[in-house]
């Protein structure tokens, strides 16, 4: 990305800040600033937590975890901090610290492990839980994971699919080793551990359900539809798992997933809504010749 001028990076963020754009185009220039990384792309990202956007601000602090730039922890602890700001936006800015794996944050995360908001508090917990692994393993997880996504835990060692559905569907058993036998039915990558992954979908907290809907967008298999489909359209289910849900369609992006999310355009849920529209338009990249989801380079002088 060295031939990437700061230049094109601030036009890339004059995308991504601009609330008059189309909100695909400006998720598309996150997932460009996300890929180029440095101070400016961060910067670019910090100035758009102001948006009314819940969706495309749990987005940015998504990206920010994800591209494993320490600089970016003293933005996420104040998301994490600012109680005006939606509970999945507060969510994955925890989910974000932890990802970035820095020791010193663990005070932050205790501060919010019993926050009032189930899923800040949830998701500090498993964030204190990884950083306490990866302090005993000395790695991140990421050598087994096909997906080079960094994730809230590692995967179980387990590879039996029956095993793993049991610990992931026992609402009894700790959430860190719920999510670590998710995260190995994931990376088998089989039918039988997809099936054993839509099961999750009706087991859980709204956090859990939601990862398990994002877990099922990467393995991209057509056998989730179904399920996929019955959360998304259940206006009794969590905002935050039918928003993933949605994305998860739009990574599948057949036919079926098409149609279904094209019912939920006008949701009453904002989230929910949005969600649809990113999700149809990764519909439309997954079906053409398009060599990158986020390309607005090509588009930025």
């Amino acid at each position: 990305m060295s031939s990437i001028t700061e230049d094109q990076v601030k036009a890339i963020g004059g995308v991504l800040n601009d609330p008059n754009r189309p909100l695909k185009e400006r998720f598309r220039a996150l997932f460009t600033l996300r890929n180029v990384g440095g101070a400016t792309a961060q910067e670019c990202i910090k100035q758009c937590f102001k948006d009314p956007s819940a969706l495309l601000k749990h987005e940015l602090a998504y990206c920010l975890g994800q591209m494993q730039d320490h600089a970016a922890i003293p933005t996420l602890v104040s998301v994490l901090r600012d109680k005006s700001q939606e509970a999945m936006v507060r969510h994955e800015a925890g989910e974000a610290l932890g990802a970035l794996g820095a020791p010193d944050i663990c005070a932050i995360l205790e501060e919010f492990k019993n926050d009032p908001v189930v899923e800040v508090a949830e998701t500090c917990a498993l964030a204190l839980d990884r950083l306490s692994w990866v302090e005993k393993h000395r790695e991140d997880g990421r050598s087994e994971n096909p997906y080079q996504s960094v994730d809230p835990t590692p995967p179980s060692e387990e590879k039996d699919v029956s095993k793993l559905r049991t610990v992931l569907l026992d609402e009894n058993e700790s959430l860190f080793n719920r999510y670590r036998a998710m995260f190995a039915l994931r990376n088998l990558r089989s039918s039988d551990a997809v099936l054993a992954l839509t099961d999750g979908l009706k087991a859980g907290s709204a956090l859990f359900k939601h990862e398990v809907a994002f877990v099922l967008g990467q393995l991209q298999d057509p056998v989730s539809v179904p399920a996929l489909l019955e959360s998304l359209s259940d206006k009794t289910e969590n905002e935050m798992v039918r928003h993933e849900c949605a994305e998860a369609l739009g990574a599948i992006a057949t036919e079926e997933c098409n149609s279904g999310l094209e019912k939920h355009l006008h949701d009453e849920k904002r989230v929910v809504s949005e969600s649809c529209v990113i999700a149809l338009d990764m519909c439309e990249y997954e079906n053409s010749p398009e060599f990158q989801y986020a390309n607005t380079l090509l588009s930025v002088k």
